[in-house]
């Protein structure tokens, strides 16, 4: 019986080189699967994962009109459905994904964040920690050796923002993985 995954972190743990490595297993045991991002996130180009030690691989994207359980109803033969930056789904998509998993019997595995850099939740990781059959934390430590669990942002003088939209992926700005008691501690 497939299930739907979610494998959250901090920022900066390794959720997309984790995606890749699962995606190389299903292929080196000749499996196909569809992997997706979100149009949002076009740091390292649309359509790509990108992990920050180097492994890149290209995907579909989605945004919000995607209708996950109709695309996975027309998929042939996908073993696996593989997806980056989660927290970007909305909650129709998640519960499209899980209905997905359970009725078309494939796998989905999600990989994202929990929180903004407010420490607010972002409305697709709010439910995929309710609907996900299982959920793995994956370990990011902060500056002070602590377990990150936090997203803070910073401009690009090291000064922390504590305002602004939700998301902000252009500009200068940078989101460090931080323990909670360093990001309710100061402006580090």
């Amino acid at each position: 019986m497939a299930k739907l995954y979610f494998r959250y972190s901090a920022m900066n743990a390794g959720k997309s080189t984790a995606l890749i490595q699962v995606a190389h297993n299903y292929e080196e045991n000749g499996r196909r699967v569809a992997l997706y991002t979100a149009a949002i996130d076009h740091r390292f180009g649309v359509g790509m994962i990108a992990s920050r030690i180097g492994p890149r691989r290209e995907a579909k994207t989605f945004d919000a009109a995607l209708d996950f359980f109709d695309e996975m109803s027309k998929m042939r033969d996908i073993a696996c459905v593989l997806i980056d930056e989660a927290q970007f789904l909305s909650p129709e998509q998640v519960r499209e994904l899980h209905r997905g998993a359970h009725l078309l019997n494939v796998p989905v595995i999600c990989y994202g964040i929990r929180t903004d850099f407010l420490g607010e939740p972002f409305p697709g990781s709010i439910y995929l920690l309710g609907l996900a059959d299982s959920v793995e934390e994956l370990k990011n430590i902060c500056s002070c050796g602590r377990k990150a669990t936090m997203n803070p942002r910073f401009d690009s003088a090291g000064k922390r923002i504590r305002t602004g939209e939700q998301v902000a992926i252009e500009g200068d700005v940078e989101y460090r993985p931080m323990c909670a008691r360093c990001f309710y501690g100061g402006d580090a």
